[in-house]
């Protein structure tokens, strides 16, 4: 199997670098590597998803899904820091660096972990992701059908997901699979779209 960024341990040389990065408003410092989800730099789509999602939940679980280096899990972090903040991914290296980026951030609400640590009992308040959707539509669909239905009443979880690979396709298959949910475009920018899937009360 190719080496790719969902491989669970990358065989690939760990080469790290250290960047500046807008995250909740401010340029910061993290750090990447090689074997991860965009890892020179922060992904054109993750930056459409942090800019278009409201404020999340200042309180409670908040899951980051496919976390990848841990933009998105720092960005709901720092904006949220009465809650835990889950970042999961399958990547072991992308896992060491969101820890390594959490210490450079100072933020202890953030929790690393792969997807059979996090607790079965846990609900989300807010799921924030740019799904891996070069996975393969089982695969990625098999990875919706595990998380979304972890959403508690009324949260909601937002998607990024360009509109070449796939966006309205994935849009229309969320609202037949989950028909008791309201599944909507919320945005689209750019060669972007935003999908928000929010649980029933």
């Amino acid at each position: 199997m190719p080496d790719h960024y969902f491989s669970p341990d990358p065989a690939a040389a760990a080469s790290t670098r250290t960047i500046r990065v807008p995250i909740a408003g401010e340029e910061r410092t993290m750090v990447t590597a090689t074997g991860v989800f965009s890892g020179d730099g922060l992904d054109v789509g993750t930056a459409v998803l942090l800019d278009a999602v409201p404020a999340p939940p200042a309180t409670g679980e908040l899951l980051d899904l496919g976390c990848g280096w841990g933009p998105i899990a720092a960005t709901l972090a720092l904006r949220s820091p009465a809650a835990r903040v889950w970042a999961v991914d399958v990547n072991a290296r992308a896992l060491s660096l969101v820890e390594r980026n959490a210490e450079l951030l100072s933020l202890s609400n953030i929790v690393a972990a792969s997807p059979e640590l996090v607790p079965d009992e846990l609900r989300f308040d807010a799921i924030w992701s740019n799904p891996p959707i070069r996975i393969g539509k089982p695969q990625l669909h098999a990875l919706l059908e595990t998380w979304i239905p972890r959403l508690a009443p009324g949260a909601t979880a937002w998607l990024v997901v360009q509109k070449h690979l796939g966006a309205d396709s994935l849009l229309t298959w969320l609202a037949d699979r989950f028909e008791d949910f309201d599944v909507e475009r919320a945005d689209s920018k750019r060669t972007y779209r935003i999908i928000a899937v929010t649980a029933p009360d």
